[in-house]
């Protein structure tokens, strides 16, 4: 592909990104519906510890067990 038409395409790709970006519609997140009650925010120990500590020690534990659990003792490399 030679410069123009890859220059054609991102010049596309990026008109209708734009496009999509401006005629959707807002979300309308600001307004409180009925019966809406959010709980308190978590803090920045808390979200790291449930969105990254958490992952990865299950994880680890699965990549524990799967190599404890493991019985085949006839490896070979190669």
């Amino acid at each position: 592909m030679d410069k123009k038409n890859a220059l054609r395409a991102g010049a596309i790709a990026a008109g209708t990104t734009l496009m999509m970006l401006l005629l959707s519609s807002p979300a309308l997140a600001a307004t409180r519906d009925d019966g809406d009650d959010p709980g308190p925010g978590l803090s920045v120990a808390e979200t790291l510890g449930l969105y990254v500590a958490a992952p990865l020690g299950i994880f680890l534990l699965i990549i524990g067990l799967v190599m404890v659990l493991d019985k085949s003792s006839d490896r070979q490399p190669g």
